[in-house]
């Protein structure tokens, strides 16, 4: 649609309806005969909730001066408007793509670089603990999703976190400034120049690569949650060596691709429980017709499933044993 108002990078002040939350493409006629695209992005209902929108604010200007995402031109009361990016957005299927697998890897390494002011103090668990207070004390109207919530042990789902935490603790991962939601529909290539972008920061904060890498990973099962298509450890290795060597992967030694390998491994497991207890804050205050409650017992389940592996293979780094 044309927008007759002329272009301008400032502040509104008011709050717009919220008909839904995906970003939408506004034409605006900046002067007679020029035509400016720009993507208006409208917040959902409650996703305070969830989501820090001052820290996102803050980061998307400096990861827009980095080079990352789409330029922030104005916010208003709940959203924003950023400049428009020429490009399709990925689906699952691309992320094991070698060429661009490769890419990612590459353009995530120079994400983690950049700086954002402010306290670097790792936000993973502070937030996975808020999520779980807020989720563990819901009630539900419907009486089926109630007995549904209520077959949950938040006491079992407590002792995860902290045995997780622990044992993640120990490994001493690096902290970086890190999206925390890289999934194919926060990636966008424009398939003539070959550009890949980065967008979307929502989540964004300071935390551990492992976390930002295993995340990542977790995406690869796509929409569906199939996870059997999470990347085998050969797929693991090159994302790994576009990773810390950009410019001569191959030269990467092999202490390093173990060492991440595991960090990953182990970080993987907090993803499903991150994003399990989110889920149920969502299967309360979201408005989207959307069983939140059976995505929680889809990543929680998962999590359960993978956690005896994952968590062997980080005592076994810890105490010395090279991992298989």
């Amino acid at each position: 649609m044309d927008v007759q108002i002329p272009y301008s990078p400032l502040t509104v002040d008011h709050t717009l309806p919220v008909p839904d939350m995906k970003p939408s493409l506004v034409s605006v006629k900046e002067q007679p005969g020029i035509t400016v695209h720009v993507t208006v992005r409208l917040y959902g209902p409650n996703t305070e909730y969830v989501i820090n929108r001052e820290r996102e604010l803050q980061a998307i200007q400096y990861l827009s001066a980095a080079g990352f995402g789409a330029k922030l031109l104005g916010v208003f009361g709940n959203g924003m408007v950023q400049s428009f990016i020429h490009a399709r957005t990925l689906e699952p299927i691309d992320l094991r793509k070698p060429k661009l697998a490769a890419e990612i890897a590459k353009q995530l390494k120079r994400f983690h670089q950049v700086e954002i002011p402010g306290s670097k103090e790792p936000q993973l668990w502070t937030d996975i603990f808020k999520f779980f207070e807020r989720a563990s004390t819901l009630n539900f109207d419907d009486l089926e999703r109630q007995k549904r919530y209520e077959t949950i042990s938040f006491k079992e789902v407590h002792t995860e976190l902290i045995e997780l935490k622990d044992l993640t603790g120990r490994l001493d991962a690096p902290v970086v400034f890190a999206h925390n939601d890289l999934l194919s529909g926060n990636l966008m290539l424009n398939d003539d120049e070959e550009k890949l972008y980065i967008i979307d920061f929502e989540y964004g904060s300071y935390s551990y690569r492992g976390f930002d890498i295993g995340n990542h990973f977790n995406e690869y099962a796509g929409y569906d949650c199939d996870y059997t298509l999470y990347p085998n450890k050969d797929e693991q290795y090159h994302f790994f060596r576009n990773y810390l060597q950009p410019e001569s992967p191959d030269t990467v030694p092999e202490k390093d691709l173990k060492l991440l390998y595991v960090e990953t491994s182990c970080y993987m497991l907090a993803s499903h429980l991150y994003w399990a207890l989110w889920a149920l804050i969502q299967a309360k205050m979201s408005p989207i017709d959307f069983d939140y409650l059976g995505y929680f017992f889809l990543r929680y389940n998962e999590y359960k499933r993978q956690k005896d592996t994952c968590l062997a293979l980080g005592e076994s780094y810890l105490s010395g044993s090279k991992p298989e």
